[in-house]
């Protein structure tokens, strides 16, 4: 804590965060050390060796083998247990675990937009439990966004198109911020939001809610079916389009010979313009979906192809019963 009870770092709520405040001190520490030593180097030697009379000529200096490897080999060690420290840390917080739970959210003009594989959805406000991972998969509406938990020490952009993540593992119950970290607009000091971190039985007793339209699967499911999916997708593989059985994890030959990893962003990409990367066999016949659906829809629809590959994805139909508690007061859309 700093003075006047301004706290100099967030709380670390995270199982990385002290693991990230060390790497940043050492590199803070190592870096005002070398910065003091040499200021105090110029200062002290500026006066020993500053020139005493008009016409003084400094002594001819030669090379010092020893010295100079010393200069050399000591902060390339540092700079390498730096390098080493923060590639170890950045594939930690960038690598989730395989048994995290999913949640999607929407960053746009100026909110941040969550929803649950079971269908809750919430503006603004992340309800989590303690001592699970939670992996975000994040885009964004409108223009570019950063998704930021400055007390779980991670944060990511959301970019227009594309989907990212970020994970975490609350480590302490509580209701920390959550800010957009990128400028985005005449309001991006307002997109402010918070996610509390509760106990897994009362946050099961939040989930009991439940999503009003269903989980973020059913929902998809009903897209799928509206939007005559199924009529071209057959499960044979004898439609008009590939087969969605299994198919997300696997690569899929493309017809311009290359290979494409079947993930969300695949998916997504494959819903909004389905010409970009025609299958192997396949005539480019799909409309595309591009303003057609939501961003909010889209995650339904990626979620419920993914569901038709259980192999590959945990689903919301997996999610233990809540118990029958009503849930705290929250803010959802």
């Amino acid at each position: 804590m700093g003075s006047f009870g301004i706290p100099l770092f967030p709380e670390q709520a995270s199982t990385f965060a002290q693991d990230i405040d060390a790497l940043y001190l050492f590199i803070v520490a190592v870096s005002a050390f070398f910065a003091l030593g040499v200021s105090v180097a110029v200062v002290v030697f500026g006066i020993i060796y500053r020139r005493r009379h008009e016409g003084e000529i400094g002594a001819r200096i030669e090379g010092n083998l020893p010295l100079e490897l010393i200069w050399s080999i000591i902060p390339t060690m540092i700079a390498m247990v730096m390098f080493g420290w923060g590639a170890s840390a950045f594939y930690h917080v960038r690598t989730p675990p395989k048994e995290a739970m999913s949640v999607y959210a929407v960053g746009k003009q100026w909110m941040w937009k969550f929803q649950h594989l079971e269908g809750q959805r919430e503006i603004n406000e992340l309800h989590v439990p303690v001592g699970r991972a939670v992996k975000v998969i994040i885009t964004s509406e409108d223009v570019i966004h950063s998704l930021f938990f400055p007390a779980f020490r991670t944060k990511i952009d959301a970019i227009p198109g594309r989907y990212t993540q970020l994970w975490f593992e609350a480590s302490k119950v509580g209701r920390y911020h959550i800010f957009c970290a990128e400028y985005c607009g005449t309001n991006h000091s307002a997109m402010i939001g918070w996610v509390t971190v509760m106990e897994p039985a009362d946050y099961q007793a939040w989930l009991s809610g439940g999503g009003i339209e269903g989980t973020l699967v059913e929902r998809g499911e009903r897209l799928f079916q509206d939007l005559a999916c199924g009529s071209c997708h057959l499960d044979t593989g004898r439609g008009r389009g590939p087969s969605l059985k299994e198919i997300v994890g696997t690569q899929v030959a493309l017809a311009n010979g290359s290979t494409a990893l079947v993930d969300e962003g695949y998916l997504r990409e494959s819903i909004i313009n389905s010409q970009a990367k025609i299958v192997e066999g396949f005539q480019p016949l799909m409309p595309a979906f591009q303003g057609l659906i939501s961003e909010d829809n889209l995650v339904a629809l990626v979620e419920y192809v993914k569901s038709q590959s259980p192999s590959a994805t945990t689903t919301a139909a997996a999610a233990p019963t809540a118990p029958p508690n009503p849930p705290p007061p929250g803010k959802r859309n």
